[in-house]
């Protein structure tokens, strides 16, 4: 794991001192959080995979070890950790030598995105989420039945204010087909990958069509909001439904056409499907109306029955107008950390101390009182300072 972990608090061996709880192996470089009963450790790698950071979980009164679920995606190791022990389930990790957009994650060992986990799963679980300064749009998921025009009404946004919206990139098993760009078009990947990543939590919604999966990454979100953008997701309801019992705070939107008499006047115009196909897709549409009208899943319900008139709604709904055409949120930055440095917690201050000879000796405050989300994707709301200390 290379050098020790990059911070050290006074008097350990007494207890833990200023909010940490936290020790630190010299012979093994891993770091030791204890809350309660059970200590966190956190380093190595996750089940020998040298790409993700290892957490174990020690039962002190049973003396026992067990190696925990790791749901979302995690901090690569590096040559040493920062660990502070938050009030709301949650360990500050910091990593040491990362580049600004990698250096601060969270691990949630008892949130109720865990706990829920845990019964689900039957067994321990810690989830990681990246630390981001700032907040962001939430991102809008819109549904509909096949013909009802929602592609059409995303395609008018993107191209009326490309710079507040993108798409997240969508993961599938299948093979490429000729010309589509791996990133671009989808994100070609093995079934054996795409089913560990679905069953670490790292998937909102996922399907299997035709012996093929497909799906959409909270990664590949994630990422859209990153870049300043708001992310659409173009899905079904059992999709939606999927969005919604995550941890993804979005908008939901189903559109509905004026009546299903349209609905068929609209598939029969396109002139691209058999009658048999025709058919299929109006019994899945009035099965799909029913339940987005029903399921109390869509705060929003559209009626296309005027493209421009349900176009103008639209935008009402997420609160742009002609007089909006930006967006209000910058893409993330990252947290640049000095290479030697000191840690310690005040209230819900988190103060960096640059050490080291012939330095600024700056002070980096990370201020968490306003950090919100989490796993099993970002964990925003970060206020960063930089000050210079005597």
């Amino acid at each position: 794991m290379g050098e020790a972990p990059a911070f050290f608090v006074n008097h350990l061996e007494n207890g833990y001192t200023n909010g940490f709880g936290v020790k630190s192996d010299p012979k093994n470089r891993d770091t030791s959080v204890q809350i309660g009963d059970r200590s966190f450790v956190i380093g190595g790698n996750h089940e020998g995979n040298p790409l993700f950071l290892g957490v174990q979980i020690h039962d002190i009164i049973t003396n026992k070890w067990s190696s925990p679920s790791v749901l979302g995606t995690g901090p690569k190791p590096c040559k040493g950790y920062s660990a502070i022990v938050l009030k709301n389930g949650r360990i500050l990790v910091i990593k040491k030598g990362s580049a600004s957009d990698d250096s601060i994650w969270f691990l949630e060992v008892d949130t109720s995105f865990v706990r829920e986990q845990k019964k689900l799963l039957g067994r321990e679980v810690v989830a990681w989420s990246k630390g981001v300064r700032g907040n962001a749009e939430k991102p809008i998921v819109i549904s509909g039945p096949s013909g009802v025009g929602k592609g059409t009404l995303i395609s008018m946004l993107m191209k009326e204010f490309p710079s507040m919206f993108g798409f997240s990139v969508s993961h599938t098993t299948r093979a490429p087909r000729f010309m589509e760009k791996c990133g671009v078009h989808y994100h070609f990947t093995d079934k054996t990958v795409m089913e560990k990543e679905i069953k670490d939590g790292k998937f909102l919604e996922f399907a299997s069509v035709h012996g093929n999966l497909y799906g959409t990454s909270i990664e590949s979100v994630e990422v859209v909001t990153d870049s300043g953008k708001r992310c659409i997701l173009d899905i079904d309801v059992q999709g939606a439904r999927s969005v919604k019992a995550s941890s993804l705070d979005a908008i939901f939107i189903f559109v509905c056409p004026p009546s299903m008499n349209e609905l068929e006047d609209r598939l029969r115009a396109r002139g691209t499907e058999t009658e048999e196909q025709i058919q299929k897709r109006l019994r899945n549409a009035d099965a799909e109306i029913k339940a987005g009208k029903s399921s109390g899943i869509f705060e929003h319900i559209l009626y296309n029955d005027n493209l421009e008139e349900c176009y103008r709604n639209l935008k009402n709904l997420l609160g742009i107008d002609d007089h909006a055409p930006v967006n209000g949120v910058e893409a993330v930055e990252g947290i640049n950390l000095p290479k030697e440095y000191t840690v310690t917690k005040m209230e819900k201050k988190i103060l960096i101390q640059e050490t080291g000879e012939g330095t600024k000796k700056n002070m980096i405050v990370l201020d968490l009182s306003s950090i919100n989300g989490g796993a099993p994707g970002r964990t925003r709301g970060i206020v960063l300072d930089t000050v210079k200390s005597s």
